[in-house]
């Protein structure tokens, strides 16, 4: 156990400040200036990348250096800023160690419980002045996006060569090991409108058609490894209208990339099966979101990370995720990347809470990845 212990109080107060800083996707340039202030008074150097123009955003990624012993390994944090909606307005209630949304909107947990963390482990070495390595903070932008902030990083401005996303629910302690590859499939159905009344017989409903091939499809949890939804159908004009068209879109994620594509390419020729046999016209595309990434527990990053969740008192848990996460890129550009759970809880709805306990545990275990990392009591990679 480390004799530096988190302030309790600030961090409180520094999650509160972040939670209330409105940042949906695309809109978290307030939030990154609060943030580029609080990391240069840190002592960090703050650079922004060009992903906001990429994506349309108003803000890039942030990526803040901080200097520290040469010949220990670099290492980074990482936490995105933006949220899903409804994020305005939001107001946090905290009473018997939980922090709440007050009104109808997220609390923001996701992902600014893991920012209030790494803000408070970096003014934690600025208070105590002891000896850490080089230290990477990255805070993406558009993860709820399909990862698009990290997806569009500037790799060249990254020094780091592993590190730790914190953005994943579940107890301190915790590691994703795996998370699946996700492509988004898109269908857009072509029958023949018509009207309902008086020339039902003229028409191929789009509607029906592609409620044929929905029936025929592998749909939920396919096996442990691979899942498949429609989340999204949009079509029809008016009831007195047999339906011409209709949209549908959803999404296949494997942790075997293989089996993804087999089962994308098996929802392609069953829609295009049903539209040929209904006399309807299929167009179909896929698009491929992130690939996936398998961590073995005797890596380095892996190891590293168990031996400092043990020396904060946390047990040490390795799971894999249905979700992605900007490990997944991370990983992909060859930075191996662990994805550390900071305690959220009922993500992205109204019902979402955070323990301070948790909170205070992801600090002490970043702490703890600091202090294993300037000892080197791991085998490096």
């Amino acid at each position: 156990m480390s004799e530096f212990k988190v302030n309790e109080e600030r961090l409180k107060q520094e999650f509160i400040r972040l939670a209330e800083i409105s940042s949906p996707s695309f809109r978290e340039r307030v939030l990154a200036e609060y943030l580029i202030e609080r990391l240069q008074q840190l002592g960090l150097s703050v650079e922004e990348d060009q992903a906001g123009r990429k994506i349309g955003g108003d803000c890039g990624n942030l990526i803040a250096h901080l200097p520290g012993k040469e010949d220990c390994p670099q290492i980074f944090f990482c936490a995105h800023m933006d949220t899903v909606e409804p994020a305005d307005g939001v107001k946090v209630v905290f009473e018997n160690g939980v922090f709440r949304s007050a009104g109808e909107t997220i609390l923001g947990g996701d992902d600014k419980a893991g920012i209030a963390a790494i803000l408070e482990v970096l003014q934690m070495l600025r208070e105590t002045g002891v000896s850490h390595g080089p230290l990477e903070v990255i805070f993406t932008v558009a993860e709820e996006q399909g990862l698009l902030g990290s997806k569009n990083l500037d790799f060249s401005k990254v020094r780091a060569k592993f590190g730790y996303v914190l953005d994943c629910s579940g107890d301190p302690g915790t590691m994703i090991i795996g998370a699946p590859a996700q492509t988004r499939i898109n269908v857009r159905v072509q029958g023949r409108a018509a009207h309902a009344g008086i020339d039902p017989e003229r028409g191929i409903n789009a509607i029906q058609v592609a409620g044929k091939a929905l029936a025929q499809l592998r749909l939920g949890r396919i096996d442990q490894e691979t899942t498949a939804n429609i989340g999204l159908i949009k079509g029809g004009k008016a009831t007195n209208i047999v339906p011409d068209s209709v949209f549908l879109q959803g999404e296949v994620r494997s942790l075997v990339k293989e089996k993804m594509e087999t089962l994308t390419k098996e929802i392609s020729e069953t829609f295009a099966r049903v539209a040929a046999a209904e006399g309807a016209r299929c167009d179909f595309w896929a698009e491929f979101l992130y690939p996936e990434f398998h961590l073995d527990i005797k890596s380095p990053v892996l190891e590293l990370a168990a031996k400092a969740a043990r020396r904060a008192g946390l047990p040490v848990r390795y799971e894999t995720s249905g979700g992605g996460s900007d490990a997944n890129i991370f990983n992909a550009a060859g930075l191996p990347a662990a994805n550390l759970s900071i305690g959220m809880r009922q993500v992205h709805t109204a019902e979402e809470y955070l323990l301070l306990k948790d909170l205070v545990d992801v600090a002490r275990w970043l702490w703890e990845i600091i202090r294993v990392v300037i000892k080197q009591e791991w085998d490096k990679p």
